[in-house]
């Protein structure tokens, strides 16, 4: 079962498995109202856990090899 902090839509962990899906920059950021709601947070303002699950979600997909076919 996944934990809660990487079910969370817009969260450090889902923005980071959505970019590496979408073969976009690593760029640590989420959205602490959901994807795309509220205010960006990016990684000035990011704390290292943040970066770190964003990183993680980012890796995780790079190894699932789970990319989108365009």
């Amino acid at each position: 079962m996944m934990s809660e902090k990487k079910e969370r839509h817009g969260g450090p962990y889902d923005r980071g498995s959505a970019d590496s899906y979408y073969r976009r920059d690593f760029e640590p950021h989420y959205y602490p109202l959901g994807s795309y709601r509220g205010e960006r947070i990016c990684e000035d303002k990011m704390t290292n856990e943040q970066i770190m699950e964003y990183a993680e979600g980012y890796d995780d997909n790079d190894d699932e090899g789970n990319f989108k076919e365009y």
